[in-house]
């Protein structure tokens, strides 16, 4: 009995209907990758130095950036790897990824005391041009055209 294909990730071929696997990380998707990559670089840059430097001037504010660059490591990597439960993983991300957006960003402006230094989501990421407001909706039409592809085998 041949071995079923599995591909790099391990995950059989036929991880969706169609046999297909979702390939997030091809064509289109490399660009996608990289710049999650480099947000969670940026990010987790930034939250590095923030919290070895002067973690007690804004405990939360650094604290949601590290956090921020978890989720931007976590999406980075499922998006790049593919297969079914990359892909759950990806969805996931990203959707914390957004509602981390709109809710740091609402709280930022809300109550900008709470917020003394900025977060990578905060003012909706107006500190790195917005691109984290706009990533994760990307990201998710991204995938939502992935897995439509993966199952209508085209």
């Amino acid at each position: 009995m041949p071995e079923p294909d599995t591909g790099v990730t391990g995950e059989p071929a036929a991880a969706r209907p169609g046999g297909e696997r979702v390939r997030t990380g091809s064509g289109p998707g490399r660009l996608l990758v990289a710049v999650y990559a480099i947000f969670a670089l940026a990010a987790g840059a930034r939250a590095g130095v923030q919290i070895g430097t002067k973690f007690s001037d804004a405990p939360l504010a650094y604290s949601l950036s590290a956090f921020a660059a978890a989720v931007y490591v976590l999406a980075t990597v499922a998006l790049a790897r593919g297969g079914r439960t990359s892909f759950r993983v990806a969805v996931t991300a990203c959707s914390v990824e957004l509602a981390g957006v709109l809710a740091i960003g609402t709280l930022s402006l809300v109550d900008r005391a709470a917020f003394p230094d900025a977060t990578v989501w905060s003012g909706y990421g107006e500190g790195y041009g917005f691109v984290p407001l706009v990533l994760p909706v990307v990201g998710l039409l991204w995938l939502r055209r992935t897995a439509r592809r993966a199952r209508t085998g085209g």
